[in-house]
């Protein structure tokens, strides 16, 4: 299987948005996807990007993809946040998670970013594993928040 990493395009979202879809049944989480190719396809490539991604293709069929944006550390400066690695279940340990990363590790190098951050859940030992093996520090210290949308549209200001 001979695999090609390239950055996406448009026409690839259908195919990524299987992706994600995939991903979030993994995490037992797919009642919780709200996104769509149509606003992919905004967010990507409409008038104020947000994000960009890498897809690994074998044979006119992508098999994992790399989504990504630019976020700012005010004690580092710029950095990527990989907001999703994921391989189709049946290409899982063939390699492509691996390219996914480099392809990213060398976006970071070709922009200067000082940093490159992702999350993984706690039970997730595969992928775990996997970023250890590749020598990355888990840190244990930072608890995530966030506000969902209902909790944004019931947010008191001042």
């Amino acid at each position: 299987m001979s695999i090609t990493i390239r950055k996406g395009t448009a026409k690839d979202l259908t195919q990524v948005f299987e992706l994600v879809k995939e991903l979030a049944e993994y995490e037992k989480a797919l009642h919780e996807v709200e996104n769509s190719v149509e606003r992919m396809t905004e967010d990507a490539f409409g008038e104020k990007p947000i994000f960009e991604f890498f897809v690994a293709e074998a044979d006119g069929k992508i098999e994992g993809t790399a989504i990504f944006y630019y976020r700012y550390s005010t004690w580092k400066g710029k950095a990527i946040f990989l907001e999703d690695l994921v391989v189709r279940k049946a290409k899982r340990g063939t390699g492509i998670g691996k390219k996914l990363l480099d392809a990213i590790v060398q976006e970071a190098k070709d922009v200067d970013a000082r940093q490159v951050m992702w999350q993984v859940l706690d039970w997730n030992e595969p992928a775990i594993n996997f970023y250890k093996k590749l020598g990355a520090n888990l840190d244990e210290e930072w608890i995530n928040c966030k506000l969902e949308l209902k909790q944004i549209q019931e947010y008191k200001m001042g």
